[in-house]
């Protein structure tokens, strides 16, 4: 069995709202393992979000115990919890969050000019072109955001994303943005990395999405109400061979016609 490396323990997130308190998270205990793909999902209001914020330490809960591989996050200052954040997790968002004058090699090189250990400029680059390469993207590695489609976009993201060697890739509706296809495309990247090691957590609202991952986790009011293996689980790569095969098909019909 894989070593943990999140753990909660009866985690509750109160937001103070006027007169009315709003009860985010109620008593969540959750594992996950290195190596797993989770996605969390539920509908406005379940508590996903607020339980993704947790995990990437950008929100405190208000009790129970959140453990980031052994380490007890409610006992971190504010500069402790950036180091966490920068040195053991990745984000990827679904509006991209690209800096737009800057190339996807300076997006990507970002995350490492605030690291603690400065870096060297010679050592910028070689990391931040290594990962447009997993990505697919070194050739574009001059391109601006605007000169870039939605897909290759979030492609730079996840890049940016990697190029510290998170533990744990946190994305939140990574394909909320994009068409079908791009999101297949998206998501074989997603299962490529995940089959070299690293563990992904992401949000999504979309069933198809889901049954990319090993595990869903449903949540409802706060609670989770289903945590279960994903069956059948698509495989990006032969879903990506099924969309250009119809795409030439419809093109031989079109051409036929």
């Amino acid at each position: 069995m894989s070593p943990v490396v999140v753990k909660i323990e009866d985690l509750h997130k109160i937001y103070s709202s006027g007169e009315v308190p709003v009860h985010a998270v109620r008593g969540v205990s959750l594992e996950i393992q290195r190596g797993e793909f989770l996605a969390l999902m539920g509908a406005s209001g379940s508590g996903k979000s607020t339980l993704m914020n947790t995990l990437g330490c950008l929100d405190r809960p208000t009790s129970g115990r959140y453990l980031l591989d052994d380490v007890d996050v409610d006992a971190l200052g504010r500069d402790e919890l950036a180091d966490l954040r920068n040195q053991k997790l990745g984000f990827v968002f679904q509006g991209f969050n690209l800096l737009s004058r800057t190339t996807a090699l300076e997006n990507v090189e970002l995350p490492m000019l605030y690291a603690r250990q400065p870096v060297s400029a010679r050592e910028l680059r070689e990391r931040a072109m290594h990962c447009l390469e997993i990505v697919g993207l070194a050739k574009r590695h001059d391109h601006f955001p605007n000169q870039l489609s939605g897909g290759q976009q979030q492609r730079v993201a996840i890049a940016r994303a990697l190029v510290n060697q998170p533990q744990i890739l946190l994305a939140d509706e990574p394909t909320g943005n994009l068409d079908s296809k791009t999101s297949v495309e998206v998501m074989g990247v997603f299962q490529k990395l995940n089959d070299q090691g690293i563990t992904i957590v992401m949000v999504t609202h979309e069933l198809d999405i889901a049954h990319y991952c090993k595990r869903n986790l449903i949540l409802r009011d706060g609670r989770i109400v289903r945590d279960e293996l994903v069956q059948n689980r698509l495989n990006a790569a032969e879903e990506m061979a099924k969309l250009q095969q119809a795409e030439a098909a419809a093109k031989l019909t079109g051409g036929a016609a």
